[in-house]
């Protein structure tokens, strides 16, 4: 278990540090990464943890993700507590190396809402969906391409900023806004992003629970079909 552990807080410190010094550079040096440059730093910082850790802790790096996968059977409950502890000191980490480095600017690094909170909130839910009903297609269902799971949950991630970053800063994670927030004592609008990462993510994995074509489902010669349209 201590491997486990060990595994997540360095993957999610990986994570946070990637995918919140982008944007605190972006601010710095005005503007130099632009919109396309923070999301590809997110979905790079995903891909190579995913494909680092994975095999190791399962590479969640995303309360959200933990609970979701526990709520449908895909990770024991009894682990849910000191994987949380996990994420979240390494966000704190994350977060405080930062400001330690780019004082004063950390405040480009805080997820913050720069549309109504129920708009914020629908954008950070939704995003979020998209992002667990991938992950729970490639980490659950063997019919999905495994072994390509890093490649398709870091573009979903880049995709996911680039619709939402400018109106929330697509977190789609709890620990990506929290530890950011504690570092810049700015908590404007964190409930949303607690709350709605969560949602989002039990909605993802219920929708593709629901959704997937169990094996005796399928005959023979419409799972090629399905694998070659894959």
């Amino acid at each position: 278990m201590l491997n486990e552990l060990g595994a997540e807080f360095v993957g999610t410190f990986i994570l946070i540090f990637a995918a919140t010094a982008a944007p605190i550079v972006n601010q710095k040096y005005n503007g130099v990464e632009t919109l396309i440059g923070n999301a590809a730093t997110a979905g790079l910082a995903v891909m190579i943890v995913i494909l680092s850790t994975g095999h190791i802790s399962g590479a969640h790096l995303n309360p959200s993700i933990t609970i979701a996968f526990a709520s449908f059977r895909h990770f024991p409950w009894i682990h849910v507590p000191a994987y949380i502890v996990a994420q979240v000191s390494a966000s704190i980490c994350a977060s405080f190396a930062l400001k330690g480095v780019f004082h004063p600017f950390m405040s480009g690094g805080v997820t913050v809402p720069h549309v109504s909170s129920s708009q914020a909130f629908m954008l950070e839910f939704i995003i979020t969906f998209n992002l667990m009903f991938v992950v729970t297609a490639v980490a659950t269902d063997t019919r999905a391409v495994g072994e390509l799971a890093g490649i398709a949950v870091g573009a979903t991630v880049m995709l996911n900023i680039l619709v939402a970053g400018p109106a929330t800063g697509a977190s789609m994670n709890p620990v990506r806004t929290l530890g950011s927030a504690i570092a810049a004592s700015n908590y404007h609008g964190i409930w949303i992003y607690l709350v709605a990462p969560t949602a989002g993510a039990l909605m993802g994995a219920a929708i593709y629970t629901a959704v997937k074509l169990q094996g005796d489902e399928v005959d023979p010669t419409e799972r090629q079909v399905r694998s070659f349209r894959r």
